[in-house]
């Protein structure tokens, strides 16, 4: 075992740096001179697959096996949020009953760098008895999956980037790629909107920074306010209650002004006697302010901006909130 383990330690010593970042740079000009070469395959083909899934009624059903699978599994998901209904089916699992969920409205696309696996042998003629389309996402025009699809996706790759030409490498890049080029092209004929793309995101960041206002998270906060005339004392009593770091100084329900804890920390340093001083003494009476409208993203901008970490909320009444820095960083829009 010793021995063993010298061996494997005296191996990766011979390894010097350039070699290691040569390696890494050719995997990714190869997997990249891949990805360029599917430029000639988007043709007709391509076209007629996107408009008939436009036009049809089913999903799109995207199965494979071995690494295929695995991006069969990410064109689903990118499909699904891009506003295209999909279902991901394992090749293997298919010939064991999950053939039952495809229907004849539905869309097929199987994936395969050969096309002659042996499970994709014996499925291909199935998904064809089953009335669906089927579309091939293959890299052997000549295979059995070739000969039996409807419509093709030509992923075909000179060689993996694997130095033994074996490990799934640039082959399975160009199928990632191709289903990029695929959801993008149906996402455009859908005019698939931002506003879209939140709604089917509402829990995630990309989808908050589309949809989620400032009033939302104003509302969640208390309200602390405090008259022009107040006493120092009272000032620093609502600032500590409301755990904001702030109040806000108020005429009515129109704003003048914002008191920080900053602002308590630069008084005792300005002031050696407080007697008298009351809120408009110390208060900044140009506080940034947004409407309440306001995408929550664009608050988090003028806060980072003005290196602030309270940001005071409007309406059409006057004083409607404040949004403090931190609840925009627990939303995740960092």
């Amino acid at each position: 075992m010793h021995q063993l383990k010298h061996q494997y330690t005296k191996y990766f010593s011979l390894k010097s740096k350039k070699s290691i970042i040569t390696a890494g740079i050719n995997t990714l000009q190869a997997e990249a001179q891949a990805i360029l070469g599917l430029v000639k395959h988007i043709n007709d083909d391509f076209a007629a697959i996107v408009e008939r899934i436009i036009a049809g009624n089913g999903r799109v059903i995207v199965t494979g096996i071995g690494k295929s699978a695995i991006i069969a599994q990410k064109i689903v998901a990118t499909l699904n949020s891009t506003g295209t209904p999909s279902s991901y089916m394992h090749a293997s699992d298919a010939v064991h009953g999950d053939l039952g969920m495809i229907q004849k409205t539905d869309i097929v696309i199987c994936i395969s760098k050969s096309g002659n696996t042996p499970e994709i042998k014996v499925l291909a003629p199935l998904l064809k008895q089953c009335g669906a389309l089927l579309i091939g996402m293959v890299g052997q025009l000549e295979s059995e999956l070739a000969r039996q699809a409807d419509l093709i996706l030509n992923t075909t790759v000179e060689k993996e980037a694997c130095p033994n030409n074996l490990a799934p490498t640039t082959s399975t890049t160009a199928q990632l790629a191709m289903g990029d080029a695929l959801a993008v092209s149906l996402l455009l004929a859908r005019e698939f909107s931002a506003q879209d793309f939140a709604r089917f995101h509402p829990g995630g960041s990309l989808g908050k920074k589309l949809y989620l206002k400032v009033s939302d998270l104003a509302e969640r906060n208390a309200k602390p306010s405090i008259l022009a005339d107040a006493a120092v004392k009272d000032v620093i009593i609502a600032i500590s209650k409301n755990r904001l770091g702030a109040v806000v100084v108020v005429d009515g329900s129109q704003i003048i002004g914002i008191i920080t804890d900053g602002d308590i920390r630069r008084m005792l340093e300005k002031y050696a006697d407080l007697t008298g001083l009351t809120a408009k003494d110390i208060m900044n009476s140009k506080p940034k302010m947004i409407d309440k409208d306001t995408l929550a993203v664009t608050a988090f901008e003028l806060i980072r901006q003005s290196n602030i970490t309270q940001l005071l909320i409007t309406d059409a009444n006057g004083y409607f909130g404040i949004v403090h820095l931190h609840d925009l960083l627990h939303e995740g829009l960092l």
